[in-house]
């Protein structure tokens, strides 16, 4: 093999590299927010991290403002159309799980998990803004009546809400892990939970 062709080759593996490690998209770690003095600066800061997540399609397309989820990275209607109805868990005879397996399904490509369903519609998060999402998931009034703990584990280490990053089939994972926006979480509540401008 001629040293042309080496180095192209060498230079094709490090491009392919460089490109996988740049759609990992790690969130910044909460340290990284350290320089902002004051706490109420540094969560809201520490929320528009976050809501790097939140506002991704893995998260969007489960938080519906209508009757009807959304798929896919352009969050299309959902296909076949089904509707939410009282439970979130859809209609009778077009229940979420009809489609929707304990796990993703590969030769389908159907995505699944054991409680797959759509967020109530009190913490509906699509065409709101970040400081929109901001607020209603510290009202519980509007979040189930969870507290700010409560919110933590649910970001944290709900199952659910860790499919989104492991989406199957060619869905784009949320950005960063699960952890790295538990620990986002944390830190925002630890900071006092203030809400982003917009």
């Amino acid at each position: 093999m001629s040293s042309s062709v080496k180095a192209r080759l060498i230079i094709i593996v490090l491009v392919a590299t460089t490109a996988s490690l740049a759609c990992a998209e790690d969130l910044r770690a909460p340290d990284t927010f350290s320089s902002l003095s004051d706490p109420s600066e540094r969560a809201r800061a520490l929320f528009v991290e976050a809501g790097r997540v939140l506002q991704h399609p893995r998260c969007l397309n489960c938080h519906p403002v209508g009757e009807r989820p959304t798929q896919g990275d352009d969050r299309h209607p959902h296909y076949p159309l089904v509707v939410r109805d009282s439970d979130d868990k859809g209609a009778v005879g077009m229940r979420c799980t009809t489609c929707h397996q304990s796990a993703n399904y590969a030769p389908s490509g159907v995505p699944g998990h054991p409680q797959w369903h759509v967020a109530p519609k009190s913490m509906a998060w699509q065409t709101k803004s970040l400081r929109q999402i901001c607020e209603q998931i510290k009202d519980q009034r509007r979040n189930g009546g969870k507290t700010l703990a409560a919110i933590h584990e649910h970001m944290a280490h709900d199952s659910l809400v860790g499919w989104g990053w492991m989406p199957g089939g060619n869905r784009e994972p949320a950005p960063g892990t699960q952890a790295q926006l538990g620990a986002l979480i944390a830190a925002w509540i630890q900071s006092g939970a203030a809400c982003p401008a917009s």
